[in-house]
């Protein structure tokens, strides 16, 4: 015996029901008796006609996955019945009568875009056992499975009778949203994560208890996939690499790019999509430079910049790999920015800057920060990149995430273990509140000949949000503290389109807009990482752009 159920009939008389077992399968012919039975009683105050024998033998015989029973100890108790339509042929002012051709279900199209629901009851002495939300999980495995871009439906609202002289319909609906009023179906519907699209009148002229109003229910496929002409598989299952760089004294440009050469090489052979680098690795070229003052070395390690570039780009392809080159300094128009590379594998190369300069970055080299902040299509997802520091201010990330990204890569370099704390727990921090995988590498070791960049200190990571479909503690995998090494992770994307979803909290879905906004000023891409700035203000020097960069910058 699974567990004892005690429920009412509708004499009042409690009746016990021992449930042995629960089964969810495709509805049969020759369920028809036992479906009907339960329709019956289901449908007590309905005045329209029930399913007949000839419909249902029909609908399994069009679509037999869509057709869904659930059996209580062998006994049919409730039924999901459902087609699929291109919507388009339709939308979203319909009538059940149109929407089912006129009860021939000759609307069915096994080609169409969306599961449209045409029916879901259960038997009133087995509700309360959650078996309807069964059906609907059943109904959500089988859009996702089919690739069908929603599971849409009209849905009664039969409480609506006891409402309708003090209410208006749409009021009803809110009031139903707000937990004011309960409704046996939209209040489930709503719980199980449908959402309203409109109001429909006239959808069934029958349903006297619903006032033949019904809202247009919708629960979208986070996992379609819209077909193209020219369709590309689209990575899932990503690989990241991760570099925990040793600071070492380098002889020669050369040996640092053989360095270099050794992780792609390494990474690349783990068949990994990308590999990450930390924030300004080639520091070590800074010795031959330590005659200078500090801000004269940094300024003089720029002219690698450009080589060591190029040598990436050449390493992504040759080693089929996505380079995230860390960063390097690099002299643009007189002024010193923080500057990284996305080399893609097809060839193809993006920069960024780090936005926030450090105080001491500022102090010692006099550098800047940039402007450019946006999220980069690769073959194995949206990626965002922010440089150490930037991860530590939230409204970056919010802004990427917004922009569809899935992996935030943090290049970072930090002296002591105070500051690597600050990198790491806000680096789990944007995991969480974004819902995506942030991946963090930095350097280790010391350079006793570089002045300003003498300790560092690191543990590389791979950090995933809190829910139960990723690690306990959030965290993927992380090396060894303080020790040069590679680290490997792979990542689900799936995962975070269904936590986004359907996971215990919705930090994105559930963000208070009517009380809050965030806005990016300068649109994604529009200007290059390094903006021309008025010397007096620091603002964009020409007013008439700074006035299109704020009508247009806004993401919600």
């Amino acid at each position: 015996m699974l567990m004892p159920r005690t429920k009412s009939k509708k004499n009042g008389a409690e009746i016990p029901v021992n449930i042995e077992k629960v089964e969810v399968r495709l509805l049969r012919v020759s369920d028809y008796i036992g479906l009907y039975d339960s329709m019956r009683e289901a449908y007590k105050n309905w005045h329209g006609t029930l399913w007949t024998s000839e419909t249902i033998e029909k609908l399994i015989e069009i679509f037999p996955e869509g057709q869904l029973v659930v059996l209580v100890n062998g006994k049919v108790v409730g039924v999901a019945l459902s087609i699929i339509v291109n919507y388009d042929d339709f939308g979203d002012d319909h009538t059940y009568r149109e929407i089912t051709g006129k009860y021939s279900f000759t609307t069915h199209n096994p080609d169409g875009d969306v599961l449209y629901g045409i029916e879901v009851f259960v038997h009133p002495d087995y509700r309360g056992l959650r078996l309807a939300r069964r059906l609907y999980d059943a109904r959500k495995e089988l859009c996702m499975k089919l690739n069908l871009k929603a599971i849409v439906f009209g849905g009664r609202i039969p409480n609506y009778k006891d409402y309708s002289s003090t209410l208006n319909p749409m009021q009803y609906i809110e009031k139903v949203k707000t937990k004011e009023i309960y409704d046996p179906v939209l209040s489930f519907q709503l719980f199980n994560e449908f959402h309203v699209v409109k109001l429909l009148n006239n959808y069934m002229p029958h349903d006297e208890e619903s006032k033949a109003y019904a809202t247009l229910m919708e629960w979208n496929n986070v996992l379609y996939q819209k077909e193209t002409k020219h369709p590309m598989q689209k990575k899932t299952s990503v690989r990241v690499g991760l570099v925990q760089w040793q600071m070492r004294s380098f002889r020669t440009f050369e040996a640092l790019c053989e360095q270099i050469e050794f992780f792609v090489d390494s990474v690349a052979g783990y068949k990994s999509d990308f590999i990450l680098f930390p924030e300004l690795f080639n520091a070590p070229l800074m010795a031959e430079f330590n005659h200078q003052t500090q801000s004269e070395a940094i300024r003089s390690l720029t002219q690698y910049t450009e080589p060591l570039r190029d040598i990436f780009i050449k390493y992504a392809v040759s080693f089929n790999i996505n380079i995230i080159t860390g960063s390097m300094p690099i002299l643009q128009d007189g002024k010193l920015y923080n500057i990284g590379y996305l080399c893609r594998r097809d060839g193809s190369v993006d920069t960024y800057t780090k936005i926030h300069i450090t105080p001491n970055e500022i102090s010692a080299w006099g550098m800047v920060g940039g402007n450019k902040l946006k999220v980069y299509n690769t073959d194995a997802g949206k990626i965002g990149i922010l440089v150490c520091y930037d991860s530590e201010f939230p409204e970056l990330a919010r802004l990427l995430a917004l922009q569809g990204m899935e992996i935030l890569f943090i290049p970072f370099l930090t002296d002591t273990q105070n500051a690597f704390t600050r990198v790491k727990c806000c680096a789990q921090a944007r995991a969480i509140e974004n819902e995506c995988y942030v991946a963090m590498a930095g350097c280790v070791g010391n350079l006793p000949k570089v002045h300003n960049m003498d300790i560092q200190y690191a543990q590389s990571g791979v950090f995933t949000p809190a829910d139960f479909a990723f690690p306990t503690n959030g965290v993927r995998a992380e090396a060894t503290p303080n020790t040069e090494a590679v680290l490997i992770a792979d990542l689900e994307l799936g995962m975070l389109k269904k936590a986004r979803i359907q996971g215990s909290v919705h930090n994105l879905l559930d963000r208070r807009t009517d009380l809050y906004e965030l806005k990016q000023l300068i649109p994604p891409g529009n200007w290059d990482i390094i903006t021309k700035t008025s010397s007096q203000n620091g603002k964009p020097s020409n007013p008439m752009d700074k006035d299109k960069i704020a009508r247009d910058g806004i993401l919600g």
